[in-house]
């Protein structure tokens, strides 16, 4: 182990901590509250082996404060048995830059309403595009629950785990190999949470439902017994499902059915008495970042919420899930927020929109240096009719990991718009969402793991970045 890199650490937390042996000694809790955005930044920037101590180190950190990785599981089954009211939407929110300081807003709204029905998540696609590994993000949020006090469950979801059917039908074994890959070091960072898709393969050119999602269930539930195989003792990682691709056309409840009942006739025979799907997403008319007019506006969007609550019943009263899950839905107006509890959706998943407020709040200047190195970069994929205005928007998002450096060493006074515009856009959403109150509901169907993370992994070769831009966020 690097010796230097360990002092490092320590230097970084101005000596609040103590640690040998894999023991790790809080001294002084204020000082370590106070330093450890440098530990998160260290983590995103330092060396190889300082980040990670930084991050092993993090980890131990947030354990020891109460800040635990968790899994939703039980909260979403206790609510698909109706003991928990689907009175309440839970914000699944993909942070793609800045992750520790929008991560501190996040938490800063919860405790100021008792929320604890909330998901960190990250895609597949964004892991690649904002060169964030699993450790890494994860190491953001559990640094910005220490930095806040927040203690309790902290719920961290890997998003889209997604099957490129353009490699699937190069390569089935070794893109199906790339996503358990990637599952496990995501399960070993703390994603006790996992959205398989699989949706990418459903063939609508197969003669009725069954017939369309049988390869998507088969894998779905292919991945399940992957993780149930892999998951730490003590863990039942909350694994979602989806039956549509976000952007396609609107899903059915003949699908729902299909994918479902395939999904646990496959399960079962892999396994005697695994737990499933704890929910599922559907497609309900939203698209990933939304649509991009010339005039560089996000295109309004109409979304089926009586599709939206239909499959939610379905979900809930038939299989016992917590309900669907509705994707995309970042962009849309503040007045649509609402119907999202109203048609009894289990969880909504947030993006373009947090980096959208990033990207109009950095210095000009800065902004200049993205679209020119995205004018540079990506030339090549610029569609005929796109103005600048259209190509930059779908395009900036793939400029956050070379710009990692830049965004974290923004100034005080450059971030402070940033984090005031989120923290009140957090306490728009999470008040439509109606999780204020929610912790009571967390800490009666919660169970905080002991899972004890593993040295050898935050020390092992991290896994390279890969080409994504046929993967969906």
């Amino acid at each position: 182990m690097n010796n230097e890199a360990l002092q490092k650490v320590f230097h970084v937390l101005d000596s609040s901590i103590e640690y040998s042996d894999n023991a790790l000694t809080i001294k002084d809790s204020a000082a370590v509250r106070s330093h450890i955005g440098k530990l998160a930044e260290l983590s995103a920037l330092g060396s190889k082996a300082e980040q990670s101590w930084a991050r092993y180190i993090a980890r131990l950190i947030a354990v020891q404060s109460g800040a635990v990785p968790a899994s939703i599981h039980e909260l979403y089954i206790a609510r698909g048995r109706g003991e928990v009211p689907p009175t309440f939407t839970v914000p699944a929110m993909n942070l793609r830059a800045l992750s520790y300081e929008a991560a501190r807003c996040v938490f800063r709204v919860a405790r100021e309403i008792d929320a604890g029905a909330f998901i960190f998540e990250i895609a597949r696609s964004e892991i690649g595009y904002t060169e964030q590994r699993p450790a890494e993000y994860a190491t953001n949020i559990l640094c910005a629950a220490v930095a806040e006090g927040y203690q309790g469950p902290v719920f961290i979801q890997g998003d889209h785990f997604q099957i490129s059917a353009k490699r699937y039908k190069e390569d089935p074994a070794d893109e199906i190999a790339a996503v358990e890959e990637l599952t496990v070091e995501a399960m070993q960072a703390g994603f006790f949470n996992i959205d398989i898709d699989t949706s990418t393969l459903v063939d609508i050119n197969q003669v009725g439902e069954p017939a369309q999602q049988r390869l998507n269930s088969e894998l779905s539930a292919h991945f399940t017994h992957f993780i149930r195989r892999h998951e730490p003792d003590g863990v039942t990682v909350s694994v979602g499902g989806e039956i549509g691709e976000v952007g396609g056309r609107n899903s059915n409840e003949a699908e729902l059915r299909a994918y479902v009942d395939g999904f646990q006739e496959k399960l079962d025979e892999l396994g005697d008495g695994l737990a499933g799907l704890s929910k599922i997403s559907i497609q309900t008319g939203t698209s990933h970042g939304g649509v991009v007019l010339p005039d560089g506006s996000v295109a309004k969007v109409k979304v089926d919420f009586d599709t939206l609550l239909n499959l939610s019943r379905v979900a809930r009263n038939e299989y016992g899930f917590a309900g669907a899950v509705q994707h995309g839905a970042s962009t849309l107006p503040q007045d649509a927020f609402g119907k999202f509890v109203e048609a009894g959706a289990c969880e909504v998943h947030l993006a373009t929109n947090f980096q959208n407020i990033l990207y109009e709040r950095i210095p000009k200047a800065l902004l200049a240096e993205v679209y020119a190195y995205v004018d540079e970069k990506y030339a090549g994929d610029r569609k005929p009719d796109h103005n600048d205005e259209q190509f930059h928007y779908e395009n900036r998002k793939r400029a956050l990991g070379p710009f990692k450096a830049q965004m974290w060493a923004l100034s005080d006074a450059e971030m402070q718009p940033i984090i005031e515009t989120w923290e009140a856009q957090f306490r728009m959403l999470f008040g439509h969402l109606a999780i204020g109150g929610t912790r009571k509901y967390v800490d009666e169907f919660t169970t905080l793991p002991d899972v004890k993370p593993q040295r050898d992994f935050y020390f092992g070769e991290e896994a390279e970045q890969e080409e994504v831009k046929d993967l969906a966020d």
